[in-house]
């Protein structure tokens, strides 16, 4: 087997393929990427069991058809270092060779029959959903999910489509985010996608795409690329029993002017006490050091006496760094209670910092 192409191809597709690879042990075939021709293209591949990414090229230039695998992490330190040039892979001896002009390098291969199989769309359910608006709108809600939780469901998204609209959330616990998209499927169903997963759809689909499932697994296909994860097993947290069911005041706050004076008081401590009077929202900072950070915004808010907020401040930002608008809504019970923070389909309920 021999192939031929620019630097940067090559680069480019190893790149977007490291996160699908086995990072732990260099021993499993997991860690390497998969290549074959096929009528006058490139499919390349990068899985390590969890998730899975495929790309079609045909940017390659087939000398000899075939196929082969490589350590992924190491194929890419060596292109990374070549020249901006035509490189060569050919497949000699059960080794993989690199060649550029003057500069040669030898890597070891696996049986490429020994790679992963990729699942397949055949006879699975397609989710007929507005996916640039899915896209967008997991987006939101990145922030809120966990990352390390020992309850699995908690380290994923949840998707629960509806008959009327679609809910995509995600919680650590200590906040909850819904995104709500008003598009809905005769076929209602709830899936719990990694987070792992949902931060690489992020970067790689900007157009539209496709989208199937069964009960173990996603599937995304676009023009370009062809991408599965496999779906978190659990039963996610009732979370519309979270949702307050009334509010006692509901204060309309500027994003631009919270954001100055959260920032401002973050730079003593990220906890942060934020106190509501009548015409004025004062800031404070939350220090056990003698240190102390004061600011403050005018602003009618409707409430007639002193409400005190304690709260850690990465929750009302990472809400904010969504806000589209220059308007949201701060909605308040108790200073014990969990408040909620909304703007349009999108809002967060966070839990105070109770003393």
């Amino acid at each position: 087997m021999k192939i031929r192409a620019q630097k940067q191809v090559i680069e480019s597709i190893l790149i977007n393929l490291q996160p699908f690879l086995e990072k732990k042990d260099a021993t499993q075939i997991t860690s390497h990427v998969y290549l074959e021709t096929m009528d006058g293209k490139c499919r390349v591949r990068g899985t390590d069991m969890e998730i899975g990414l495929e790309i079609v090229t045909d940017q390659f230039a087939i000398d000899h058809p075939g196929k082969f695998t490589a350590n992924g992490r190491k194929l890419l330190d060596i292109v990374r270092i070549l020249k901006d040039d035509e490189i060569t892979l050919e497949l000699l001896d059960n080794a993989l060779l690199i060649k550029q002009k003057h500069s040669k390098f030898k890597l070891p291969v696996f049986d490429p029959e020994s790679y992963p199989q990729f699942p397949s769309v055949d006879e699975k359910p397609k989710i007929e959903l507005d996916s640039m608006s899915l896209i967008k709108n997991l987006r939101k809600i990145t922030p809120a999910i966990d990352s390390n939780n020992p309850k699995h469901e908690l380290n994923g998204a949840l998707i629960n489509v509806k008959s009327d609209k679609t809910d995509l959330v995600g919680t650590d616990t200590r906040r909850l985010a819904i995104a709500t998209i008003d598009d809905g499927s005769e076929t209602e169903l709830s899936l719990i996608i990694p987070k792992k997963a949902i931060l690489e759809i992020q970067k790689l689909f900007l157009d539209r795409i496709e989208m199937f499932y069964d009960e173990t697994t996603l599937i995304i296909r676009s023009e370009d690329y062809f991408f599965f994860t496999r779906l978190i097993n659990g039963r996610f947290p009732d979370y519309e029993r979270i949702i307050p069911r009334s509010l006692k005041f509901e204060i309309e706050l500027p994003k631009k002017e919270m954001l100055e004076a959260i920032r401002m008081i973050t730079t003593i401590s990220h906890d942060i006490k934020i106190t509501f009077l009548s015409d004025t929202i004062l800031f404070n900072s939350l220090s056990e050091d003698n240190i102390e950070a004061k600011t403050e915004i005018e602003r009618e808010t409707g409430i007639p006496d002193r409400f005190e907020l304690s709260l850690n401040s990465k929750y009302l930002l990472d809400f904010l760094a969504q806000v589209e608008g220059d308007i949201f809504v701060m909605g308040l019970n108790e200073p014990t209670l969990p408040f909620v923070v909304k703007e349009g389909n999108f809002m967060t309920i966070i839990m105070p910092i109770i003393h």
